[in-house]
């Protein structure tokens, strides 16, 4: 008597474990928290000390705004680091006093991680069952961040938190006395204000070169 014939099986296990990864974990993604952690170690490494910034026995009142835009000038380059920790903490004051306009700021973040800076190219944006090519992803995300930023509250939030950070930098820096400052080696003058974060950004940057 013959045996049955043998059903085909297919392993779908395999599939279903594929497709039920996050297409977050990618490793443009991997490398771009690499290098954004490494950047921010950099950078604080970087930083001035703290007493040096609020040496009360250093401040004293410019003569002109001449002697003022000088002394901006050398103290940004001094303690670049410490004024952008002093930029990221006001602004991060700023949201957490508004959780509604934090969250949609982190919404918007994730939508173009998620749908398009480190999804895998292989894999095609499917939503409500159509199919969306980079080019009409980028053109969808670029609109939703203009009707977010400046529709919505988000944008003034920012642009306020951003303009008292930048008071609060301008005033200081305008009433430091520099003449102790520069005392050490100085750094390269092309490691300007931000270049700690150029090794993070350049990652994201060739993530959306490489969709154009």
């Amino acid at each position: 008597m013959a045996s049955p014939p043998t059903l085909p099986i297919s392993n779908n296990q395999s599939t279903v474990g594929a497709q039920s990864q996050p297409p977050i974990a990618t490793p443009a993604f991997r490398a771009f928290l690499s290098r954004f952690s490494s950047s921010i170690r950099y950078g604080f490494s970087q930083r001035r000390p703290w007493y040096e910034l609020l040496d009360r026995s250093s401040l004293a009142r410019p003569d002109s705004l001449s002697d003022a835009y000088s002394r901006i000038r050398k103290n940004f380059t001094y303690f670049r680091v410490n004024y952008v920790s002093l930029l990221a903490l006001v602004l991060a004051l700023s949201l957490l006093t508004h959780p509604f306009s934090l969250l949609v700021l982190l919404s918007l973040l994730g939508a173009w991680a998620f749908l398009y800076l480190f999804r895998p190219s292989d894999q095609p944006l499917v939503i409500v069952g159509r199919t969306f090519s980079d080019a009409e992803t980028l053109v969808g995300l670029v609109v939703l961040t203009v009707v977010v930023v400046f529709v919505s509250s988000v944008g003034s939030l920012l642009i306020s938190a951003l303009l008292i950070g930048f008071a609060i930098v301008c005033a200081h820096g305008a009433f430091r006395v520099p003449e102790d400052l520069f005392l050490d080696d100085q750094e390269p003058a092309n490691a300007g204000f931000l270049s700690f974060l150029g090794g993070a950004t350049s990652t994201a940057a060739a993530s959306v070169a490489a969709r154009v």
